[in-house]
This record gives C-alpha cells, sequence and structure tokens, in this order.
C-alpha cells in the first residue's frame, strides 16, 4: 500500500512540478516540442510531504488534534492558517503551517507553509521563492492585527474580543501548493484559483 500511495504522490508532484517548454519553428502550424524538467529532490521532497499530510486533507479535526491552531482567518486568494507552534526547523513531512479553503463545512487543505525571519541562504527545496509577511498580532480566533512590536498589540482583538495569541516580527514565507493547483506557480503564495473560496 505505501508504494502506491509512493507512486501516486510522485506522479502528483510531477505534473505540479515546473516544466520548461521550447518551441522549434516559427512558422506557422509548426510542431512545439515540450521536455519536462524535474528535480528529483524536489520530487522526493513534495512525496514526503504528500504522504505526511494526505490525512489532513480533508479533515482540519485530525489537524487540530496534532496541534494546529488558527493563525489567520481567509486571506484572500490563499486561505485559513492553522500553525503548530511544536514545529521548528524546515522538514518537508513537518510543515508548521496548513493553508486550508473553506466551502460551506467542508475544508479542504490547499498548501503548506513554513516562515522564516530572513530569507534562507540554501533553497530549503529546489526552485524556491519565497513571499512575506509583516509584523503582526495574532489572536485565539484568527484575527489578526498589524503591529511593528507586541508592546502596539491591542490586549484583545478588534471586533471580536478574543484573547491574544502572539506577535511574530516581520517574515520571510515559503508556501507550496501541494495539494491544490496553482496556476501561477508551486511556490507563488496567492493562487486566483481558490478565488471563489474567498467570500467563505
Amino acid at each position: 500500500m505505501r508504494k502506491i500511495m509512493l507512486a501516486i504522490a510522485l506522479l502528483a508532484v510531477t505534473a505540479v512540478a515546473v516544466v520548461a517548454t521550447s518551441s522549434s519553428g516559427a512558422a506557422r502550424g509548426s510542431t512545439a516540442k515540450a521536455s519536462a524538467t524535474v528535480d528529483p529532490a524536489l520530487v522526493s521532497a513534495l512525496a514526503r510531504a504528500r504522504l505526511a499530510t494526505a490525512k489532513y486533507v480533508t479533515d482540519l479535526a485530525a489537524a487540530k488534534a496534532d496541534g494546529y491552531g488558527i493563525i489567520t482567518k481567509m486571506i484572500p486568494d490563499m486561505g485559513y492558517h492553522f500553525m503548530n507552534p511544536k514545529v521548528t526547523g524546515f522538514d518537508p513531512a513537518r510543515p508548521p503551517i496548513l493553508v486550508y479553503l473553506k466551502h460551506g463545512a467542508t475544508w479542504q487543505l490547499g498548501a503548506l507553509e513554513w516562515v522564516f525571519t530572513s530569507k534562507p541562504k540554501t533553497p530549503p527545496l529546489p526552485g524556491a521563492r519565497y513571499g512575506a509577511f509583516g509584523a503582526a498580532c495574532h489572536y485565539k480566533d484568527g484575527t489578526v492585527v498589524p503591529e511593528q512590536s507586541q508592546d502596539a498589540c491591542p490586549k484583545t482583538a478588534p471586533g471580536s474580543g478574543a484573547a491574544f495569541n502572539f506577535w511574530h516580527p516581520n517574515l520571510i514565507t515559503l508556501h507550496v501548493w501541494l495539494w491544490y493547483p496553482n496556476p501561477a506557480g508551486l511556490y507563488t503564495g496567492y493562487n486566483p484559483l481558490v478565488r471563489p473560496f474567498n467570500a467563505q
């Protein structure tokens, strides 16, 4: 069973890997030749990540039971973020943040995320591209308030009164759209295909 799951994971990873396309002949009706270039290290890392997080794909309760708690509400074109504060360092099989999409009562895992206080000198995954998340206060209901210092954080969440959770400085982010396709790229933070979920 494990071999079958690994084979499926490898096929899925190949489908989202970077594809380099080259064309020969500019004349009308010429045939385009395409070749796929896939880094074996990326394939292996993403296969490990898929096997490790498959149990969370449509089971947010399982993620919560394993220590993931909400840290943002729906960020448009991205998703709801759930973090496990006990997960540290970089390990493809242990993402500290799971990014979910919500439709009605159904939750779907879309992306995995890692954060760094500075851009890694060596990319943790081949071809990694980064985003950013400004310094902010986070509250237990997922409310986020941008602030440059923890001292400036409101004691409770504006509007909801939810308890303070934590503050963080400016961060570098690494998204991996492992469970939902992103035409903008595997590592691109925002995903146009999740726009229908923005109002959920």
